[in-house]
């Protein structure tokens, strides 16, 4: 244990004079601390967002609202120390029970509460609640650590043991400070809620009864909620009718009621790999609200008209109620499109199957149409690759399915991009504020630095060029990724173009979506899996209604900037937590694999390695420096590149290597590599 200062003295320059010394102090901020990872932590205060310093972090925990002391470090950033801990966040956490001595200890599954809570001897809780080594439990926080002493916690609830529960995804879960469980008056409203479609028809004289229309949902095979629903048909003019339908979701959810506060909260659901956290309660996700086939749903509906080109002609929103008539996958409605299976996969009615195929064949003609617009009017598309690791009934690892946009996928996201399109240029067109999607255009300094490594791999030439993709014109970028595509250079032509893109967020005013190409954009079509999307139901709602002006739109305008924040920080939360739960088991999969030769293709680069991405399944993993033959290597952060000093090898995005698995950390998801052939250290 370290001395105490005397006199409560913190160094630095004073005189004497006064009895007292006057001390040299930096500014105070109070502001909310968030922690990434052990060490790594930022403050978010009204003057802006500072890094925590090292050791900076004192007993403070992750969302504490804090005291902070600012002051400039090496290169001119400015970073925080806090001083003072107001209000503590975190009361309660998941962790794995350890016996240790006299004392107990609970380890905490998430891994940015950084040490360890003690359970002190005369506490029973363990032996009453039955708790063994490594079991998991509910801690509850009673005493928090202090510079002289130990956090204390006591066990609230056993949750299981080790062989009951995955724990490595458990700590994904607790790490990106995702919910498991509803509240009590949430589940309580859920189980009151009916979908009484004839009872909604005949309140509500607006609501078009559009059970008559044929419509159908397309999803992945393992879907269990149905939030959209699509038709389109030919027009005699040549041109299209295009109808989307989704769930009304704020018809059974009101505002400020439990679902609704405990939506707010969680904002999205997440999609993690052997789970779905869902936003609502299951009985909204799958049943009420969920537009399966057959049955009668409350919808909010678009129909859209468009000409021949596929330029958008008219759009009309409306509350509605549909019958969803089949419930289609992507691989079937794939398959039909390559001509590999016929009508009769999509419906047992064969009549009915015809004209199902041709509504999919007209919604293919619609997404070629509508791609090309989009790429007309400066849309960038990257594209990416999502693994998805298959998993048995006992959640161990199979296999791997690679996901890529397929012209199933891609007439069904035309349709929902127009959807979300439309309904935004309702709302900017009335100035309503609302949870607008917003992409803004990246800067010039940060496309500036891709200019170097694109021009030496011959992908920029001329001044106008290079003019046109620093000023961030999508044309000049979408030149670059298409002179790319198919050679060594794409990776690090995507990779940087990628990188220099700011992130898509929400805010309450329309600024249009750069990535799209878009004047107005929102996100409307997924009111079960994502808040947003309600924010924008409601804001439409009010606008076709005619009450803006009502009480509810007040509040909701009040706390729209708030709702905002909170819906862009979960999304990265939710989307981190994805990311890490595949890459658990991704490691797991290839703990098995230890020693077998791969192929793959670098895709990554740094001063202490190189990222590769395996050809088959596209898990990464890291083949360190010290792995490229023993002799010193330059990293280049422009070209992202590693080059031998003596031999001048370069390693770089778009390599492509054979690295045998030497080791996988399962709990972090790592797997590392090393080169197959010794020979290819030594060139």
């Amino acid at each position: 244990m370290g001395r105490r200062r005397p006199g409560g003295r913190c160094g630095g320059n004073h005189r004497r004079g006064g009895g007292k010394a006057a001390i040299r102090r930096s500014p105070t901020l109070t502001g909310t601390l968030h922690v990434s990872r052990p060490g790594l932590a930022t403050v978010e205060t009204p003057e802006g967002s500072f890094r925590v310093a090292r050791r900076g972090l004192r007993e403070a925990m992750n969302g504490d609202e804090v005291t902070v002391s600012v002051f400039p470090a090496r290169g001119g950033e400015k970073v925080a120390l806090v001083q003072g801990i107001i209000t503590r966040a975190q009361t309660t956490f998941l962790g794995r029970f350890e016996p240790s001595g006299p004392l107990g200890a609970v380890v905490p599954l998430d891994v940015r509460l950084g040490r360890d809570f003690f359970v002190v001897p005369e506490d029973d809780s363990p032996a009453r609640l039955g708790v063994g080594e490594g079991d998991v439990v509910v801690a509850r926080i009673t005493e928090y650590p202090t510079r002289n002493s130990a956090a204390v916690v006591t066990i609230e609830r056993r949750v299981g043991s080790p062989d009951e529960l995955d724990l490595n995804v458990e700590s994904v879960i607790a790490s990106y400070g995702l919910a498991t469980e509803f509240p009590p008056s949430a589940l309580a409203q859920a189980e009151g809620i009916h979908a009484e479609v004839e009872g909604a028809l005949k309140h509500d004289r607006a609501r078009r009864d559009l059970r008559s229309l044929r419509c159908m949902t397309i999803d992945p095979m393992d879907a269990r909620d149905f939030d959209d629903a699509v038709f389109a048909t030919r027009l005699e003019n040549g041109g299209f009718e295009l109808w989307v339908h989704i769930a009304d979701v704020t018809h059974y959810v009101g505002w400020d009621t439990p679902i609704d506060n405990e939506a707010k909260r969680r904002t999205c659901s997440a999609y993690l790999v052997d789970r779905v956290l869902p936003m609502l309660p299951e009985r909204l996700c799958n049943d009420v609200c969920s537009l399966r086939p057959g049955e009668d749903r409350l919808a909010m509906s678009v129909r859209m008209e468009l000409d021949v080109s596929g330029n958008l002609v008219s759009a009309e929103a409306m509350a509605s109620a549909i019958r969803s008539t089949a419930r289609l996958d992507y691989d079937t409605v794939g398959a039909l499109l390559a001509g590999h299976a016929d009508a009769a996969a999509l419906h047992e009615d064969l009549a009915e199957a015809h004209l199902l195929e041709e509504a999919l064949r007209t919604l293919d003609s619609i997404r070629a149409l509508r791609e090309r617009i989009r790429q007309e009017r400066g849309a960038i598309d990257f594209d990416t690759v999502e693994p998805k690791v298959t998993l048995d009934e006992e959640g161990h690892p199979t296999g791997v399915t690679v996901r890529s946009r397929t012209r199933a996928t891609g007439l069904v996201e035309e349709a929902m991009l127009l959807a979300n399109e439309s309904v935004a240029r309702m709302l900017a067109d009335h100035e309503v504020p609302c949870a607008y999607r917003v992409h803004e255009r990246p800067s010039p300094d940060d496309l500036r630095a891709t200019v170097r490594p694109l021009m030496e791999l011959g992908l920029i030439e001329e001044n106008a060029q290079r003019e046109a993709l620093i000023a961030g014109e999508p044309t000049a970028i979408n030149a670059v990724l298409d002179a790319a595509r198919g050679t060594t250079g794409e990776y690090l032509a995507s990779a940087l173009l990628l990188r220099a893109q700011k992130r898509a967020i929400y805010l309450p005013t329309n600024q249009g979506h750069y990535a799209l190409g878009a004047q107005a954009y929102c996100h409307f079509t997924s009111p079960i899996r994502r808040y947003p999307d309600e924010l924008v139901h409601r804001a439409l709602k009010a606008l076709l209604a005619g009450t803006l002006g009502s009480r509810e739109q007040e509040q909701i305008g009040a706390q729209l900037p708030q709702l905002c924040a909170t819906c862009s920080q979960m999304e990265r939360a939710a989307d981190g937590a994805a990311r890490a739960s595949q890459h658990v088991k991704m490691a797991e999969l290839y703990a098995d694999r230890v020693g077998e030769v791969f192929s793959g293709v670098v895709c990554g680069c740094e001063r202490f390695g190189l990222f590769v991405m395996l050809d088959d399944t596209c898990a990464e993993g890291l083949l360190p420096a010290r792995a490229l033959g023993g002799e010193w290597l330059e990293y280049d952060e422009d070209r992202m590149t590693l080059t031998g000093e003596e031999s001048g090898r370069v390693w770089g995005l778009g390599t492509r290597v054979r690295v045998v698995v030497t080791e996988t950390d399962i709990p972090r998801g790592r797997i590392d590599f090393a080169l197959a052939d010794a020979r290819d250290a030594a060139r």
